[in-house]
């Protein structure tokens, strides 16, 4: 059986990156990277990539000043001829225009460090201590035109302890994403997480979030 063909789209680390590259890895993984595009060339995530034998690419937005379409249709050529049949958000630091994501329909996810709707963009950890909530996460999304929106395929929530500050707690959401993402990407792959309007279906039996967290020894 065919793998579904990933492109990741960084702008620095790379640490989502390294749990999916992980992930596709693994015997029995239904899904490999074909691409890992950046928009800054010094990014790290490259050299992660490079690693691990997979192609890279480069495409700047300091290339084409006050032109964000074609900045925008440069990726699009990328990815498509990689292959690309999934593209994943990575710490990608653009705001991507309603162009592409409508090129991309319900082929274009990204990782959130909220528990979406909640704490849109930035900041979200020092905005999640600020207003006391019990519980923080991350959420991987089909992205839509708006920010941060769009349907949800799965959240992984941990709790806010005391003492937390902003970099304990992200610390925390960090390790939930590198295992949420990698998750995520196996339902889409697997073919059981599909868009019904602005909800994600997922048929079929799904692991139990603590399951998907802490896995048994």
């Amino acid at each position: 059986m065919s793998k579904l063909k990933l492109g990741v789209l960084i702008s620095g680390r790379g640490s989502n990156l390294q749990a999916l590259i992980d992930a596709c890895a693994a015997p029995g993984f239904p899904a490999e990277i074909a691409l890992v595009l950046s928009n800054k060339a010094d990014a790290f995530g490259l050299e992660r990539a490079a690693a691990a034998g997979i192609a890279i690419a480069v495409v700047s937005h300091r290339d084409y000043p006050g032109d964000k379409p074609a900045f925008e249709a440069a990726m699009d050529v990328r990815l498509r001829e990689a292959g690309v049949e999934l593209v994943c958000l990575a710490g990608f630091m653009r705001l991507l225009s309603p162009w592409f994501v409508g090129r991309w329909q319900d082929a274009l996810i990204n990782i959130h460090p909220s528990l979406l709707p909640s704490f849109k963009g930035l900041d979200t950890h020092e905005r999640a201590l600020a207003t006391g909530v019990r519980f923080h996460g991350c959420t991987v999304h089909h992205v839509r035109p708006a920010m941060d929106d769009g349907p949800i395929i799965a959240q992984a929530a941990v709790p806010v302890l005391p003492g937390d500050d902003a970099h304990r707690l992200a610390d925390r959401v960090l390790e939930a994403e590198h295992k949420l993402y990698p998750h995520a990407v196996r339902l889409i792959a697997e073919g059981r997480a599909r868009v019904d309007g602005d909800l994600v279906r997922i048929d079929g039996p799904a692991p139990e979030l603590a399951t998907i967290l802490n896995p048994p020894l």
